[in-house]
């Protein structure tokens, strides 16, 4: 049985690694492809040959990236690495929740050290020389501190409370760890933006003015209440421009980025809102929501049943199951499940984004959320050509040649398409 788990987390290994390698092939063979007419517009000459050495630098990069994390990888489970890591932790750590925290520790600091140097040059490199980075080395220094301490604290404490469950009671561990993490997340969604946003960036509520009084306007008109509508300093790390809806209920809060501010006019910007609002109105957080539910309690479900199983541990090296080991081998064994599942999520997803696009076009912002998405694009060389192949296994929003099309379409529909309450 040892062999059988093995043998199994190998392959899963390498078929992942194989059809990442197979999937930015086609991705970078048919971004040479001619653009269509709806999409020329986009990119003059000189811009255009610049997005394609954008493109393919990060492809290169993603190359070199993605094989030294699977050579790692790989060596770590054929070699034992993680069983003699558990070993080592046993002669010295006594406590089963101590030492399961120690060894998760130990992976994600030297995996983080590991990729250092390539955020390095992603950021520091790729990003400087086509004009996006505006991280300096004491952000960059800094947002490594704050990321680390919070993942001690909150993904520390998350992990303590679930392997503390585990020990209090195993045959119920599925129940009440999917319980806590959900709760969690619920939590996190609501405040999110409140609490751990304002570490990283400054949020201040937008001013009084043309913009504000237009978004207010199209809020009034489409009866959705809104009082948060914060611009957020993304300046300061990046030319890249943005617009998020995040919260729902009364912690619902619509957040620009400045460099979004700068690049749209103010009917474009009222139209990426209405495409946000959109989402609401169709209320796809809360769909989410439900849909996840159970597919999260069937992987802790699952979890809970290879838990105990000592065979899954001596493939990974160790002598006997313990949590983390078996919840290392378990996320490898689980992952062809998870691609299925983020297969049919990216569908989804893309329905979600058809449907926000249609809602703010039956508005008439059909050819301002045209224009503003083109523009957007254009500001972070973004690649119009994706293999469909490749937009299936990884787009969670259909292409930019997609979306126009659709919402010139749904421009010539009269207005009241959208939901109205």
């Amino acid at each position: 049985m040892p062999q059988i788990f093995f043998f199994a987390i190998i392959f899963i290994l390498v078929a992942d690694f194989g059809l990442e390698r197979f999937l930015a092939y086609l991705n970078i063979k048919h971004s040479k492809n001619s653009l269509p007419p709806i999409l020329s517009d986009i990119y003059d000459a000189d811009k255009y040959a610049k997005q394609q050495e954008y493109f393919r630098t990060n492809a290169s990069f993603g190359l070199i990236t993605g094989s030294f994390s699977f050579l790692i990888i790989i060596l770590m489970y054929s070699l034992g690495g993680f069983g003699w890591l558990d070993g080592l932790l046993q002669t010295h750590i006594n406590n089963d929740i101590f030492r399961s925290l120690a060894f998760f520790a130990i992976i994600f600091i030297a995996n983080d050290i590991l990729n250092i140097p390539f955020q390095l040059y992603d950021t520091f490199v790729i990003e400087q020389k086509f004009g996006f980075n505006k991280i300096t080395p004491k952000i960059f220094i800094f947002d490594k501190l704050k990321g680390f301490a919070l993942t001690v604290i909150i993904g520390g404490g998350l992990l303590y409370l679930i392997i503390w469950i585990y020990s209090l009671t195993p045959n119920f561990f599925w129940l009440l760890a999917w319980s806590l993490v959900t709760v969690f997340g619920l939590f996190m969604s609501l405040f999110y933006s409140e609490l751990i946003v304002p570490l990283f960036n400054k949020q201040t509520p937008l001013p009084e003015g043309e913009l504000r009084t237009a978004i207010e306007e199209f809020a009034g008109k489409v009866h959705f209440k809104l009082k948060n509508i914060f611009v957020i300093d993304g300046s300061k790390r990046s030319t890249k421009a943005n617009a998020y809806f995040t919260g729902f209920g009364p912690k619902k809060r619509i957040v620009l980025y400045d460099t979004l501010m700068d690049k749209m006019t103010t009917d474009e910007i009222v139209s990426v809102l209405a495409h946000e609002i959109g989402h609401y109105k169709h209320k796809h957080t809360i769909k989410n929501i439900i849909i996840s539910l159970p597919t999260s309690l069937l992987l802790f479900y699952l979890l809970g049943l290879l838990l105990n199983s000592d065979s899954l541990a001596i493939a990974l090296g160790g002598h006997s199951a313990n949590f983390h080991l078996n919840v290392l081998g378990f996320g490898i064994l689980y992952s062809p499940f998870s691609l299925v599942l983020d297969l049919f999520s990216n569908r989804l997803s893309r329905k979600y984004e058809y449907q926000a696009d249609h809602f703010a076009a039956s508005y008439g912002f059909g050819n301002q959320l045209v224009s503003g998405l083109k523009k957007l694009s254009a500001t972070s060389l973004s690649n119009l050509m994706p293999h469909p192949v490749y937009v299936f296994f990884h787009y969670s929003h259909p292409t930019l040649y997609q979306r126009i099309k659709n919402i010139i379409k749904e421009s010539q529909t009269p207005k009241g398409w959208g939901v109205k309450n």
